[in-house]
Formats: C-alpha cells, structure tokens, sequence
C-alpha cells in the first residue's frame, strides 16, 4: 500500500525544512519507504475532507491503506515500529529513544517553537524584548542539559534513532538566532544529521515542492 503524506502547498519556512513534514519524510527516507505528497493550501487544510484525517487541520497526516494518522510525532514512532532502523532492538534501548522522543517534543521543543512563534507575531508589541529574552533564557536551561548529557557522543542514545530524527529537527529552528553558537556539540550534533543521505533527500524533496510553487502576492 502506498504511503501517502500531506505537506503545505506553499510552506511558510520557504522551503528551510523547519515544517513538520520534514519529520516524516526523513523517517521514511532512513527506512527505504516510498511515498506519495499531497500537498495543501491554507484555506484545504482547513475543509472537512482534511479536518477528518486532522481534527485540527494542520500538517502533516499520514494514510496507509485503512489507517489515517496525524501529528508528527506519532507518525515517525510509527514508521519507527513498522520498519527497522529507527529503534533499537533491545527493549531497554527501545524504552530510552523513546523517552527521548518524547523529550525532544516535550521538554525541548515548546519554548523554541515559542520563539518563533513571538518574533512572527509579536514583534511590534512593547513586551516583545522581555518575552524574547524570557524565551531565550528558557531555551538556553533545556540546551545546557541537553549538551551536558549529549557530551561527544554522536547520537542521544548508542546508535542513530527515531529520537534524533525528532530533537535535530527541534534544533534546527534555532539555527541562525545565535544561541546555538554556545553549544558546539549541539551544532555538530545538527551538522552530523543533516550529513545523513536520508536526510538529504528528505530536504531535496520539500524544498522541490517550494521552489515550484508560484509565487505569492
């Protein structure tokens, strides 16, 4: 059965590969599936015939014969468990990705994703050089344990997993706002990932459907 995922028709990261579907195409790129993208505008995301694959009518969803999934995260721990190479075989190794999993969308996730969203929206309001600061210092909490336990180890747990899938993609907001540069291992951590074929691939593809988009306005 073909895999197929949903993805912005005209993504707002301009083709970076900072939205949520770059998650899932990078999962199914390290694990050798094929799939098809429906791509949406706004205004689709929002119609009945997405809002009942998305109760919220976001992306990106994922169908697979009779099964329909959203949220990303819950899609890459799929594909993580249908297909071999994204978890660790032992069960103990297992429980710790996905522990990480969840860390990444959790704990990391929220305040950088935050950040964004504050520099979007709020940039003309009076408090937004507190609330940024407040945000950055936040981050930066969660970056320091994160670079203490990573050290020099080249993944979070033993070998390449679904978890680092979640937490480079987290990361990779934050390229650019300066504060990964306090974290050398964080950045390589980042550069190693993005060296990955799959990855690669994954990036090639979303960035395709960007650069064949008309423009806007």
């Amino acid at each position: 059965m073909t895999i197929t995922i949903t993805a912005f028709e005209r993504s707002p990261d301009r083709g970076r590969g900072l939205a949520r579907d770059m998650r899932v195409r990078w999962a199914l790129e390290e694990v050798g599936q094929p799939y098809d993208v429906r791509l949406l505008s706004f205004d689709a995301m929002k119609e009945p015939a997405h809002k009942a694959l998305h109760p919220f009518g976001q992306i990106p969803t994922y169908e697979e014969g009779e099964l329909a999934l959203f949220e990303s995260g819950a899609i890459v721990f799929h594909i993580a468990e249908r297909h071999a190479g994204l978890l660790p075989e032992d069960a103990n190794g297992r429980a710790r990705a996905i522990a990480w999993m969840f860390a990444a969308l959790n704990t990391v996730e929220p305040p950088i994703f935050d950040r964004s969203l504050v520099m979007i929206l709020e940039r003309d309001q009076p408090w937004y050089e507190r609330r940024l600061r407040a945000l950055d210092d936040s981050i930066r909490k969660r970056l320091d344990d994160l670079s203490a336990r990573l050290g020099d180890a080249d993944w979070l747990d033993g070998a390449f997993s679904a978890a680092d899938i979640l937490m480079v993609t987290v990361l990779r907001r934050l390229q650019g706002s300066g504060i990964l540069e306090g974290y050398p291992n964080l950045a390589a951590y980042i550069a190693r990932a993005e060296a990955r074929p799959a990855y690669k691939r994954a990036f090639a593809a979303q960035l395709a459907v960007f650069n064949a988009a008309p423009p806007t306005g």
